[in-house]
Protein backbone atom coordinates (compact mmCIF):
# COMPACT_ATOMS: atom_id res chain seq x y z
CA UNK A 1 0.00 0.00 0.00
CA UNK A 2 2.84 1.96 1.06
CA UNK A 3 4.71 2.14 -2.50
CA UNK A 4 1.36 2.19 -4.40
CA UNK A 5 1.12 5.33 -2.96
CA UNK A 6 4.37 6.66 -3.50
CA UNK A 7 4.46 5.40 -6.77
CA UNK A 8 1.11 7.71 -7.53
CA UNK A 9 2.11 10.23 -5.64
CA UNK A 10 5.42 10.78 -7.69
CA UNK A 11 3.37 10.24 -10.78
CA UNK A 12 1.19 13.58 -10.13
CA UNK A 13 4.39 15.53 -10.75
CA UNK A 14 4.59 14.33 -14.77
CA UNK A 15 0.88 14.90 -14.78
CA UNK A 16 1.01 18.10 -13.49
CA UNK A 17 3.70 19.33 -15.67
CA UNK A 18 2.20 18.21 -18.43
CA UNK A 19 -1.19 19.51 -18.12
CA UNK A 20 0.21 23.18 -17.31
CA UNK A 21 2.88 22.65 -20.47
CA UNK A 22 0.04 21.88 -23.38
CA UNK A 23 -2.19 24.95 -21.47
CA UNK A 24 0.89 27.35 -21.79
CA UNK A 25 1.99 26.71 -25.30
CA UNK A 26 -2.00 26.49 -26.17
CA UNK A 27 -3.00 30.29 -24.50
CA UNK A 28 0.22 31.49 -26.17
CA UNK A 29 -0.98 31.19 -29.37
CA UNK A 30 -4.16 32.44 -28.85
CA UNK A 31 -4.80 36.02 -30.38
CA UNK A 32 -5.85 39.04 -28.35
CA UNK A 33 -2.85 38.88 -25.33
CA UNK A 34 -3.32 41.22 -22.08
CA UNK A 35 -1.13 44.05 -23.96
CA UNK A 36 -3.26 44.29 -27.07
CA UNK A 37 -6.31 44.40 -24.30
CA UNK A 38 -4.63 46.96 -22.38
CA UNK A 39 -4.18 49.16 -24.94
CA UNK A 40 -7.41 48.65 -26.70
CA UNK A 41 -9.32 49.28 -22.72
CA UNK A 42 -6.70 52.28 -22.40
CA UNK A 43 -7.48 53.29 -26.16
CA UNK A 44 -3.76 53.76 -26.79
CA UNK A 45 -3.49 53.14 -30.03
CA UNK A 46 -6.08 51.74 -32.82
CA UNK A 47 -5.22 48.94 -34.54
CA UNK A 48 -3.13 47.46 -32.40
CA UNK A 49 -1.81 44.14 -33.93
CA UNK A 50 -0.10 40.67 -32.68
CA UNK A 51 1.35 37.61 -33.05
CA UNK A 52 1.43 34.67 -31.31
CA UNK A 53 -0.89 36.00 -28.41
CA UNK A 54 2.13 36.96 -26.37
CA UNK A 55 5.31 34.98 -28.16
CA UNK A 56 5.81 38.34 -30.30
CA UNK A 57 4.10 41.30 -30.79
CA UNK A 58 4.71 43.39 -34.51
CA UNK A 59 3.78 46.26 -33.10
CA UNK A 60 1.36 48.97 -33.77
CA UNK A 61 1.42 52.03 -35.91
CA UNK A 62 1.86 55.14 -33.54
CA UNK A 63 2.62 53.59 -29.92
CA UNK A 64 5.55 54.77 -28.52
CA UNK A 65 8.37 51.56 -28.62
CA UNK A 66 9.07 52.60 -24.89
CA UNK A 67 5.48 52.58 -24.10
CA UNK A 68 5.24 49.47 -25.60
CA UNK A 69 8.42 48.03 -23.54
CA UNK A 70 6.68 49.49 -20.61
CA UNK A 71 3.52 47.33 -21.02
CA UNK A 72 5.09 44.32 -21.81
CA UNK A 73 7.39 43.72 -19.13
CA UNK A 74 4.35 45.12 -16.87
CA UNK A 75 2.65 41.93 -17.74
CA UNK A 76 5.71 39.68 -17.99
CA UNK A 77 6.31 39.11 -21.82
CA UNK A 78 9.22 41.48 -22.05
CA UNK A 79 10.78 37.36 -21.31
CA UNK A 80 11.09 34.65 -23.80
CA UNK A 81 8.34 31.95 -23.03
CA UNK A 82 10.10 29.69 -21.64
CA UNK A 83 11.90 31.60 -19.17
CA UNK A 84 8.11 33.09 -18.40
CA UNK A 85 7.00 28.94 -18.29
CA UNK A 86 9.95 27.87 -16.05
CA UNK A 87 9.00 30.61 -13.90
CA UNK A 88 5.47 29.86 -13.24
CA UNK A 89 6.56 26.35 -12.35
CA UNK A 90 9.14 28.11 -9.51
CA UNK A 91 5.76 30.04 -8.45
CA UNK A 92 3.25 26.72 -8.32
CA UNK A 93 6.33 24.66 -6.49
CA UNK A 94 5.79 27.53 -3.50
CA UNK A 95 1.75 27.51 -4.32
CA UNK A 96 2.24 31.27 -5.76
CA UNK A 97 -0.78 31.13 -7.91
CA UNK A 98 0.40 34.37 -8.94
CA UNK A 99 -1.73 37.92 -9.59
CA UNK A 100 -4.41 38.68 -11.56
CA UNK A 101 -3.16 40.56 -14.56
CA UNK A 102 -6.71 43.19 -14.51
CA UNK A 103 -8.22 42.68 -11.40
CA UNK A 104 -5.09 43.69 -9.32
CA UNK A 105 -5.88 40.70 -7.27
CA UNK A 106 -3.88 37.29 -6.02
CA UNK A 107 -5.17 34.17 -7.64
CA UNK A 108 -5.38 32.43 -4.08
CA UNK A 109 -7.34 35.52 -3.17
CA UNK A 110 -9.68 35.46 -6.02
CA UNK A 111 -10.17 32.08 -4.96
CA UNK A 112 -11.07 32.64 -1.67
CA UNK A 113 -13.35 35.06 -2.62
CA UNK A 114 -15.32 33.20 -5.07
CA UNK A 115 -15.24 29.84 -3.14
CA UNK A 116 -18.46 30.72 -1.35
CA UNK A 117 -20.81 30.92 -4.00
CA UNK A 118 -19.34 27.35 -5.33
CA UNK A 119 -19.48 25.52 -2.23
CA UNK A 120 -22.98 26.45 -1.65
CA UNK A 121 -24.49 25.27 -5.00
CA UNK A 122 -21.83 21.92 -4.98
CA UNK A 123 -22.40 20.74 -1.41
CA UNK A 124 -26.22 21.64 -1.59
CA UNK A 125 -26.11 19.26 -4.69
CA UNK A 126 -23.92 16.79 -2.98
CA UNK A 127 -26.15 16.22 -0.08
CA UNK A 128 -29.72 16.41 -2.01
CA UNK A 129 -28.52 14.15 -4.69
CA UNK A 130 -27.00 10.99 -2.76
CA UNK A 131 -29.72 11.52 0.15
CA UNK A 132 -32.19 11.08 -3.02
CA UNK A 133 -30.33 8.77 -5.33
CA UNK A 134 -29.24 5.90 -2.87
CA UNK A 135 -32.68 5.49 -1.13
CA UNK A 136 -34.65 5.48 -4.65
CA UNK A 137 -31.73 3.38 -6.19
CA UNK A 138 -32.63 0.81 -3.42
CA UNK A 139 -36.24 0.95 -3.42
CA UNK A 140 -36.16 0.19 -7.57
CA UNK A 141 -33.84 -2.65 -6.70
CA UNK A 142 -36.18 -4.41 -4.50
CA UNK A 143 -39.16 -3.18 -6.37
CA UNK A 144 -37.38 -4.10 -9.68
CA UNK A 145 -39.82 -4.92 -12.83
CA UNK A 146 -42.92 -3.03 -11.14
CA UNK A 147 -44.52 -0.31 -11.77
CA UNK A 148 -42.51 2.11 -9.51
CA UNK A 149 -39.67 0.81 -10.90
CA UNK A 150 -41.18 1.82 -14.51
CA UNK A 151 -42.00 5.01 -13.58
CA UNK A 152 -39.24 6.62 -11.25
CA UNK A 153 -36.41 5.06 -14.25
CA UNK A 154 -39.09 7.24 -17.01
CA UNK A 155 -38.92 10.64 -14.18
CA UNK A 156 -34.86 9.76 -13.85
CA UNK A 157 -34.74 9.60 -17.56
CA UNK A 158 -36.71 12.67 -18.00
CA UNK A 159 -34.50 14.53 -15.58
CA UNK A 160 -31.32 13.63 -16.68
CA UNK A 161 -32.42 15.10 -20.09
CA UNK A 162 -33.21 18.10 -19.53
CA UNK A 163 -30.04 20.72 -19.36
CA UNK A 164 -29.73 22.34 -15.84
CA UNK A 165 -29.93 26.04 -17.46
CA UNK A 166 -32.99 25.15 -18.84
CA UNK A 167 -34.70 24.01 -16.04
CA UNK A 168 -33.27 27.17 -14.43
CA UNK A 169 -35.35 29.53 -16.72
CA UNK A 170 -38.04 27.85 -16.56
CA UNK A 171 -37.86 28.04 -12.50
CA UNK A 172 -37.09 31.83 -13.24
CA UNK A 173 -39.47 32.54 -15.41
CA UNK A 174 -42.51 30.47 -13.24
CA UNK A 175 -41.39 30.78 -9.51
CA UNK A 176 -39.29 34.08 -10.02
CA UNK A 177 -41.55 36.35 -12.36
CA UNK A 178 -44.89 34.99 -12.46
CA UNK A 179 -45.28 33.36 -8.99
CA UNK A 180 -42.31 36.27 -7.41
CA UNK A 181 -41.92 33.41 -5.07
CA UNK A 182 -38.14 32.85 -5.14
CA UNK A 183 -35.70 36.18 -5.75
CA UNK A 184 -34.41 36.06 -9.23
CA UNK A 185 -30.80 36.66 -8.38
CA UNK A 186 -27.83 36.79 -5.41
CA UNK A 187 -27.05 34.48 -2.97
CA UNK A 188 -28.23 36.56 -0.44
CA UNK A 189 -30.54 39.75 0.22
CA UNK A 190 -29.30 43.46 -0.13
CA UNK A 191 -30.07 43.87 3.81
CA UNK A 192 -28.35 40.80 4.97
CA UNK A 193 -26.66 42.50 7.43
CA UNK A 194 -29.20 43.55 9.30
CA UNK A 195 -31.08 40.31 9.86
CA UNK A 196 -30.50 38.08 12.79
CA UNK A 197 -29.09 34.81 12.31
CA UNK A 198 -32.60 32.87 11.95
CA UNK A 199 -33.45 35.15 9.50
CA UNK A 200 -30.23 34.88 7.31
CA UNK A 201 -30.89 31.13 6.97
CA UNK A 202 -33.95 31.72 6.09
CA UNK A 203 -32.65 34.46 3.86
CA UNK A 204 -29.86 32.30 2.38
CA UNK A 205 -32.19 28.76 1.93
CA UNK A 206 -34.84 30.97 -0.27
CA UNK A 207 -32.10 32.44 -2.66
CA UNK A 208 -30.51 28.86 -3.22
CA UNK A 209 -33.69 26.80 -3.96
CA UNK A 210 -33.89 27.77 -7.92
CA UNK A 211 -30.11 26.99 -8.41
CA UNK A 212 -29.75 24.16 -6.32
CA UNK A 213 -32.94 22.53 -7.67
CA UNK A 214 -31.59 23.39 -11.11
CA UNK A 215 -28.39 21.57 -10.84
CA UNK A 216 -29.77 18.32 -8.45
CA UNK A 217 -32.28 17.07 -11.17
CA UNK A 218 -29.98 15.74 -13.30
CA UNK A 219 -27.03 15.21 -11.04
CA UNK A 220 -28.52 12.02 -9.06
CA UNK A 221 -29.42 10.19 -12.09
CA UNK A 222 -26.42 8.30 -12.43
CA UNK A 223 -25.93 7.49 -8.71
CA UNK A 224 -29.23 6.14 -8.37
CA UNK A 225 -29.14 3.67 -11.32
CA UNK A 226 -25.81 2.53 -10.13
CA UNK A 227 -27.14 1.72 -7.28
CA UNK A 228 -30.05 0.09 -8.14
CA UNK A 229 -27.84 -2.29 -10.64
CA UNK A 230 -25.18 -2.67 -7.96
CA UNK A 231 -28.29 -3.63 -5.11
CA UNK A 232 -29.61 -6.33 -8.06
CA UNK A 233 -26.45 -8.17 -8.64
CA UNK A 234 -26.02 -8.44 -5.09
CA UNK A 235 -29.42 -9.45 -4.48
CA UNK A 236 -28.74 -12.62 -6.92
CA UNK A 237 -25.86 -13.86 -5.44
CA UNK A 238 -25.25 -17.41 -3.11
CA UNK A 239 -24.62 -15.35 -0.16
CA UNK A 240 -28.06 -13.69 -0.16
CA UNK A 241 -29.54 -16.94 -1.05
CA UNK A 242 -28.13 -18.57 2.28
CA UNK A 243 -28.92 -15.68 4.67
CA UNK A 244 -32.54 -16.22 3.77
CA UNK A 245 -32.40 -19.53 4.12
CA UNK A 246 -31.41 -19.63 7.09
CA UNK A 247 -34.41 -17.12 8.42
CA UNK A 248 -32.94 -14.38 8.39
CA UNK A 249 -35.50 -11.36 8.31
CA UNK A 250 -35.50 -9.42 4.45
CA UNK A 251 -34.50 -5.99 6.33
CA UNK A 252 -31.37 -7.94 8.02
CA UNK A 253 -30.21 -9.41 4.60
CA UNK A 254 -30.59 -5.64 2.45
CA UNK A 255 -29.09 -4.08 4.91
CA UNK A 256 -26.59 -5.61 7.11
CA UNK A 257 -25.24 -8.02 4.12
CA UNK A 258 -26.24 -6.64 0.60
CA UNK A 259 -25.79 -2.85 1.72
CA UNK A 260 -22.29 -2.98 2.20
CA UNK A 261 -21.09 -4.53 -1.07
CA UNK A 262 -23.65 -2.98 -3.05
CA UNK A 263 -22.18 0.74 -2.17
CA UNK A 264 -18.52 -0.43 -2.40
CA UNK A 265 -18.95 1.67 -6.35
CA UNK A 266 -20.39 4.33 -4.69
CA UNK A 267 -18.33 4.82 -1.75
CA UNK A 268 -15.35 4.74 -3.50
CA UNK A 269 -17.00 7.66 -5.57
CA UNK A 270 -17.43 9.05 -2.57
CA UNK A 271 -14.07 11.43 -1.62
CA UNK A 272 -13.56 12.69 -5.25
CA UNK A 273 -17.08 13.79 -5.22
CA UNK A 274 -17.55 15.59 -1.94
CA UNK A 275 -14.13 17.60 -2.37
CA UNK A 276 -15.12 18.37 -5.30
CA UNK A 277 -17.75 19.57 -4.87
CA UNK A 278 -16.17 22.36 -2.74
CA UNK A 279 -14.79 23.56 -6.25
CA UNK A 280 -17.77 22.77 -8.16
CA UNK A 281 -18.16 25.61 -11.14
CA UNK A 282 -21.43 25.96 -12.84
CA UNK A 283 -21.24 28.89 -15.93
CA UNK A 284 -24.39 28.75 -16.91
CA UNK A 285 -26.17 28.67 -13.38
CA UNK A 286 -24.24 31.14 -12.12
CA UNK A 287 -24.56 33.61 -14.79
CA UNK A 288 -28.75 32.95 -15.31
CA UNK A 289 -28.50 33.00 -10.78
CA UNK A 290 -25.96 35.90 -11.08
CA UNK A 291 -23.78 34.10 -8.70
CA UNK A 292 -20.04 35.06 -9.20
CA UNK A 293 -18.77 32.14 -8.48
CA UNK A 294 -15.49 30.07 -10.02
CA UNK A 295 -17.72 28.74 -12.99
CA UNK A 296 -17.78 32.97 -13.70
CA UNK A 297 -14.42 33.35 -12.78
CA UNK A 298 -12.93 31.08 -14.86
CA UNK A 299 -14.89 31.58 -17.83
CA UNK A 300 -14.17 35.97 -17.51
CA UNK A 301 -10.35 34.96 -17.61
CA UNK A 302 -10.16 32.81 -20.84
CA UNK A 303 -11.94 36.01 -22.18
CA UNK A 304 -9.47 38.52 -20.88
CA UNK A 305 -6.80 36.18 -21.12
CA UNK A 306 -6.13 36.47 -17.45
CA UNK A 307 -3.14 33.86 -18.43
CA UNK A 308 -2.56 34.03 -14.35
CA UNK A 309 -6.10 33.14 -13.34
CA UNK A 310 -6.19 30.50 -16.23
CA UNK A 311 -3.38 28.66 -15.15
CA UNK A 312 -3.31 29.56 -11.55
CA UNK A 313 -6.90 28.13 -11.33
CA UNK A 314 -5.63 25.23 -13.88
CA UNK A 315 -3.00 24.01 -11.30
CA UNK A 316 -4.65 24.08 -7.97
CA UNK A 317 -7.83 22.52 -9.99
CA UNK A 318 -5.67 19.50 -11.16
CA UNK A 319 -3.96 19.15 -8.30
CA UNK A 320 -6.80 18.34 -5.65
CA UNK A 321 -8.26 16.23 -8.68
CA UNK A 322 -5.00 14.19 -9.16
CA UNK A 323 -5.11 13.41 -4.67
CA UNK A 324 -9.00 12.78 -4.74
CA UNK A 325 -8.67 10.56 -7.49
CA UNK A 326 -5.35 8.66 -5.18
CA UNK A 327 -7.43 8.82 -2.24
CA UNK A 328 -10.88 7.65 -4.46
CA UNK A 329 -9.08 4.35 -5.42
CA UNK A 330 -7.41 3.99 -1.71
CA UNK A 331 -11.38 3.89 -0.37
CA UNK A 332 -11.75 0.38 -2.13
CA UNK A 333 -9.39 -1.18 0.04
CA UNK A 334 -10.87 0.44 3.13
CA UNK A 335 -14.39 -0.98 2.00
CA UNK A 336 -13.54 -4.45 0.64
CA UNK A 337 -10.39 -5.14 2.42
CA UNK A 338 -9.82 -8.03 -0.07
CA UNK A 339 -8.96 -5.91 -2.66
CA UNK A 340 -4.64 -5.87 -2.97
CA UNK A 341 -3.01 -3.08 -5.14
CA UNK A 342 -0.15 -5.36 -5.54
Amino acid sequence: MLIYTLKRLLLMIPTLLGVLLITFVVVQFVPGGPVEQYMAEAKAVPGASAEGGGLSYRGAQGVDPKRLAQIKALYGFDKPAHERFFQMLGQFARFDLGKSFFQNKDVSQLLWEKLPVSISLGLWTFFISYLIAVPLGVAKAVRAGSRFDFVTTLLILVGYAIPGFVLGVALLVIFGGQLQWFPLRGLTSSNWDELSWGARIVDYLWHIAMPVTAMVLGSFAVTAMLTKNAFLEEIRKQYVVTARAKGLDERQVLWKHVFRNALIPILTGFPAAFIGAFFTGSLLIETLFSLDGLGLLSYESVIRRDYPVVLGTLYFFTLIGLVTKLISDLSYVWVDPRVKFD
